[in-house]
């Protein structure tokens, strides 16, 4: 009996000195936090840390075993944690670090680190981010810089073990997605003068301190380390991994491949849903989608088919600019058109200016239409992309949808407004990709409202683009999950949208190298519509739309339940006051 009673005194004194539910959740963001700057220098240096403005990642297999195992130990402590004690607030908290620490476990157990390139690029074209607008200000941030470059071959070197472990396994990047991939790797292959690692050095003040000095220090650098570093790379590409990419396009061929594609699936949608849900929902979109083009084909009154006004639209020069200043131009126009909208749908505006540039070109060939590029620090904006490359495939009646998508209201105001939110740093820096994607996407619609689509082929631009979204639900399961070729998928997207082959292709082979993000888009934006459909219906008169969209983007990215609850909430609160 005593034994037992004090047994029970122990377990009363530890009860009660357990962290409440919500603290044990502060706790826990702060871990990940903190696991996330250890292993991710840019963050770290961005966040104040000096040291680590001298540093590159390291992908040793010791430190990403080390890294999975913390984050395996944080997400048993979170799913540990009592939901039901914790509120609203607390429970989208613990939601998103849950999401973070699921995925950072789940993408180690699947050995996504085996595949640092995809058919865009890979870690050879995101390093050059640190050289592409880099202002070296005074000695210390020279020599933090050049310590970088220093560090370039144990990177790739640790790198390539990865793809080499990928090749001994069978977890390559698939074979028919690389063709022209070599070029990626050359661009960086050249006169250390001309190099880009070299610029931030080439473009010293000069009242620089030793300004000749650290332009020699850097230009050996670049001589010694970054050159040779790409050079190696290029021979291990062409004379190794290439040669043994394998020929299978689907995530469902690797090995647990259809374990890994339905959490590819689960993760990029933040839903429970099946990729055969997922593929019948895409049959349904592109259903509704076509009637609509049907009707803007027939205002237009052309005579001919569905495939004839594709074809027309994808030939006819009158579509596409003749110059990259021309698209660049036509971009910053819209651009400053979509600004001007702002005010009558947003009562919150970020901070961060955003500009416009071409996507540079050393990954343009092989590079998506468009893509929005974050603000690097305090004092940087963000940048809106626009593909230069091959302009005769770069469609203006396109342009109007993909700059409400990139640049507001879509991917800059959204990102922007989370990182100037007053909430916990994991969450301001944490992306979401259906709330992300799903609103970039609802913005683009959200320009019918603003002005935007009066002339109807930009129009059928906009339900190009629905329309390309709705076919990635199809295309991305039918390749991944159901055995579709490649050139199904290339097919079957270019038959159902005006976009030019070379983004059909460019396209399909995204989805090839990256299972599952492609569903995101749709999933996320027919969760935005229902949720302002259901809030309208619910509030009647009183529903602001100024401040319907405040209550979307004020907790940052979501998952799609999160975000339900968030709605709903505020729509109880509005009906009760």
């Amino acid at each position: 009996m005593r034994v037992a009673l004090l047994l029970l005194t122990a377990l009363l004194c530890s009860c009660a000195n357990s962290p409440a539910p919500q603290y044990q959740v502060e706790q826990l963001l702060d871990d990940s936090w903190q696991l996330q700057l250890a292993s991710q220098p840019t963050l770290a240096q961005r966040y104040g840390n000096v040291a680590a403005a001298s540093q590159l990642a390291n992908l040793s297999p010791e430190n990403l075993s080390a890294i999975a195992t913390k984050q395996q130990l944080l997400l048993d402590q979170a799913n540990a944690i009592d939901v039901a004690q914790l509120n609203l607030e607390q429970q989208a908290n613990l939601a998103i670090v849950k999401h973070q620490l699921q995925n950072g476990v789940d993408s180690y157990r699947y050995h996504e680190h085996y595949r640092p390139i995809s058919a865009e690029g890979g870690f050879h074209t995101y390093l050059a981010q640190m050289a592409r607008g880099q202002q070296l200000k005074n000695e210390t941030q020279a020599a933090a810089y050049l310590a970088r470059l220093e560090q370039i071959p144990r990177y790739f070197t640790e790198q390539t073990h990865w793809l080499q472990q990928g090749i001994n396994s069978g977890n390559t990047v698939p074979k028919a997605v690389l063709i022209g991939f070599e070029q990626s790797i050359d661009a960086f292959i050249t006169a250390p003068v001309d190099n880009i690692y070299y610029q931030p050095f080439a473009n010293l003040s000069d009242d620089f301190p030793n300004r000749s000095q650290w332009q020699q220090r850097g230009l050996d650098a670049v001589t010694t380390k970054v050159v040779p570093s790409y050079q190696r790379f290029a021979a291990f590409y062409q004379n190794h991994y290439y040669p043994a990419a394998r020929s299978s396009i689907a995530a469902s061929a690797l090995v647990d491949g259809n374990d890994y594609y339905a959490n590819r699936v689960r993760h990029f949608t933040t839903l429970n849903m099946t990729a055969e849900q997922v593929h019948q929902l895409g049959l349904t979109e592109v259903a509704r989608i076509r009637s609509e083009m049907a009707a803007v084909i027939e205002e237009l009154d052309f005579h001919g088919s569905f495939a004839e006004f594709l074809t027309y639209l994808r030939t006819d020069p009158r579509f596409y600019p003749q110059t990259a200043n021309e698209l660049l131009y036509y971009a910053a126009h819209l651009s400053k058109q979509a600004d001007a909208m702002l005010p009558k749908f947003f009562a919150t505006l970020p901070r961060t200016p955003y500009g416009v540039k071409a996507v540079p070109t050393e990954i343009a060939p092989k590079y998506t239409t468009g893509r929005y590029s974050g603000s690097s620090g305090n004092d940087q904006p963000g940048y809106y992309w626009v593909n230069t490359y091959a302009l005769d495939k770069r469609p203006l009646y396109e342009m109007e949808a993909l700059t409400l998508h990139e640049a507001v209201p879509g991917h800059h105001l959204q990102i922007s407004l989370a990182s100037e939110l007053a909430l916990h740093p994991l969450r301001r820096n944490y992306y979401i990709s259906a709330f992300g994607e799903g609103w970039g996407l609802y913005s683009e619609k959200l320009g019918l409202e603003g002005g935007f689509y009066r002339d109807p082929y930009s129009n059928f631009g906009r339900l190009t683009y629905e329309m390309w979204r709705a076919c990635r639900l199809v295309v991305d399961t039918g390749m991944h999950a159901q055995g579709w070729s490649r050139q199904q998928a290339i097919d079957y997207l270019a038959s159902n949208t005006a976009l030019s082959l070379h983004n059909v292709t460019t396209e399909v082979d995204r989805y090839i190298g990256w299972p599952g993000q492609a569903l995101s888009y749709k999933i996320g934006e027919l969760t935005l519509w229902r949720l302002r459909h259901h809030a309208e219906q619910q509030l009647g008169e009183d529903f602001d739309i100024r401040q319907f969209h405040d209550q979307i983007l004020k907790g940052g990215s979501l998952p799609m339940t999160q975000l339900e609850q968030q709605i709903n909430a505020w729509i109880a609160a509005r009906q009760g006051a």
